[in-house]
């Protein structure tokens, strides 16, 4: 039987046990999905495979941690996500401002006004939009509607209160609506 047609528990443990071809074979399964991640987060193709193959790296050096294999793939996005946002905290230098000490809008219901048609936005545009925003907003949107985090999850990768983090999306969301609404 050949490595994919197997199980990810069965492959998970050829690793443990050194085997290089199930970690190809993991490497693999995953790459794609773990750069795209990265790159949403970097925006820079190489800096984007350099994190994704560190996080693989790390992720087999510390396979005997992982106490539930079935759980490896959540695992090794965190492990990408938190790569890569250290990353570019490193390499980006720019001035913090607690949420809490501005002043914000109150977001209604949806946000949206009921005139605006969204219907005819291709995800594209949406997503190169996205990209045009902040990097804090980009990266909370990208973390929430994206990746499917909680708020209370992208507090903690991001090392800020929920309550911020709520904040913070919803000023994002309404940048982006902003930034749409002009291509309308």
């Amino acid at each position: 039987m050949t490595l994919t047609n197997q199980d990810i528990v069965q492959v998970l443990r050829l690793c443990k046990s050194g085997n290089q071809q199930a970690q190809m074979e993991i490497y693999e399964r995953y790459y794609k999905a773990m750069y795209n991640i990265a790159y949403r987060i970097v925006k820079n193709s190489f800096e984007a495979e350099d994190i994704m193959q560190e996080s693989f790296l790390s992720a087999f050096t510390k396979l005997d941690s992982l106490k539930e294999l079935r759980t490896f793939s959540s695992w090794l996005k965190r492990i990408v996500i938190n790569n890569s946002i250290q990353h570019y905290k490193k390499n980006t230098k720019y001035q913090e401002i607690p949420l809490d000490d501005v002043l914000y809008k109150i977001e209604d219901d949806f946000g949206i006004t009921q005139d605006y048609d969204f219907k005819n936005l291709k995800a594209k545009q949406v997503l190169e939009t996205m990209n045009s925003l902040k990097h804090n907003y980009r990266t909370s949107l990208t973390l929430h509607l994206i990746e499917g985090y909680d708020y209370e999850e992208i507090g903690e990768i991001m090392s800020i209160t929920a309550s911020n983090c709520r904040t913070m999306i919803s000023r994002a969301k309404e940048s982006l609506r902003q930034k749409l609404e002009a291509f309308a």
